[in-house]
């Protein structure tokens, strides 16, 4: 009782955030690394041609290293990494990148010489050299590749151009055939405006119809209509209106400054007006064998990247072994919606690969 009556009175004298460089401050402590030979750090990198920053998280670097592609394009996963990726790092080295356009590494250039260089091609480089640097830096031959959305289409064909590389790769909300993926949303979030008879929705639906068919680019103006009424009948974050409860977590990122949490949306809107009409003509359906492991995480509710397109191709592609993990109260947003199953998945089927291949910390030194 007089133990207990301590951590009482010090709690009481604790006081609460007052503003968010307060509330920073103790996610900050909460996630503290301690461990003598752990990494608590974010660098910059000279990608591409340009300064492109990196998060390293990890409690033993002989741990397999994990790298996350992040989606969007421009939507990061860093500064959100404090709450959806709590724990990974005590069984992975942990990279965290905000790519070309995005993030801190929009903060760190001057977007008027980066926005020539934003191409689909130029991405797919930026990452390959990242790979190489992760593998060198950290002394391993082959690392974890994880990618989100967009994230996932650098990521698959990173698996395919280079399966020496990795130990395996993780799709999450996996992109292949991204003109399907765009008609299958707009014809089910068409169902659920006429289920719902929200008028509003039917016209605003109805006048990007016929939607992503031809060849042409879509325009971005369709995209975001479609998105709009998507998100609102809970294709992308499953039962909620929109992914906000992600976002506002960028607020309070430790890797972040004041003045990077304010140009986020800024980066994310300069990304999207450059890559995504690009982005949204990806196809790849013509990769029908890996040489490498392959994993995918899929919200069985996400419209957004359509989780059927991905779990038909699934069905087909051939790969020295395959595992799909189905998140069943997710959509598109399925780490944050599910954390706890997707650390345990993480852990499960994906750290595995690397024990059998000798890449992990000595048994009883994590």
């Amino acid at each position: 009782m007089l133990l207990l009556g301590g951590i009482q009175v010090q709690a009481q004298e604790v006081q609460g955030p007052r503003d968010r460089a307060g509330a920073v401050q103790i996610i900050a402590e909460l996630r503290k690394i301690v461990a003598p030979e752990g990494l608590e750090r974010t660098e910059k990198l000279r990608i591409g041609g340009i300064d492109q920053w990196v998060s390293v998280r990890s409690r033993d670097p002989r741990n397999p290293v994990l790298l996350v592609l992040h989606g969007g394009p421009g939507w990061v996963a860093m500064p959100t990494s404090w709450y959806f990726a709590h724990g990974w790092d005590e069984f992975f080295t942990v990279i965290q990148w905000d790519q070309r356009g995005a993030g801190k590494t929009y903060v760190a250039n001057d977007p008027a010489t980066v926005a020539p260089t934003l191409t689909v091609e130029r991405m797919h480089a930026d990452a390959e050299e990242l790979v190489k640097w992760a593998r060198k830096t950290f002394g391993k031959e082959k690392i974890f590749v994880l990618g989100h959305s967009w994230g996932s289409i650098l990521g698959l064909t990173l698996a395919e151009r280079h399966p020496e590389w990795l130990h395996a790769y993780i799709g999450v909300g996996q992109g292949i055939d991204a003109r399907e993926s765009e008609r299958r949303g707009w014809t089910w979030t068409m169902e659920q405006a006429r289920a719902a008879k929200n008028e509003e929705a039917i016209r605003d639906l109805e006048s990007i119809a016929p939607y992503a068919v031809g060849g042409k680019p879509l325009p971005v103006k369709d995209v975001l209509v479609q998105r709009r009424w998507l998100n609102f009948f809970g294709g992308a974050a499953y039962r909620r209106p929109n992914a906000s409860f992600e976002a506002a977590a960028v607020n309070l990122s430790p890797e972040y400054t004041d003045e990077e949490v304010r140009q986020v949306w800024t980066a994310e809107a300069f990304s999207v007006e450059r890559l995504l009409s690009a982005i949204l003509t990806a196809d790849l359906k013509h990769v029908k064998r890996l040489k490498t492991p392959l994993i995918l995480f899929l919200g069985r509710h996400d419209h957004n990247v359509s989780a059927a397109v991905a779990a038909e191709w699934f069905a087909g592609v051939k790969a020295p072994s395959k595992k799909l993990v189905w998140f069943e109260q997710s959509a598109h947003e399925l780490m944050a919606e599910e954390p706890g199953k997707v650390l345990l998945s993480l852990v499960r089927d994906v750290r595995p690969i690397a024990e059998r291949a000798g890449d992990v910390a000595p048994a009883g030194t994590r």
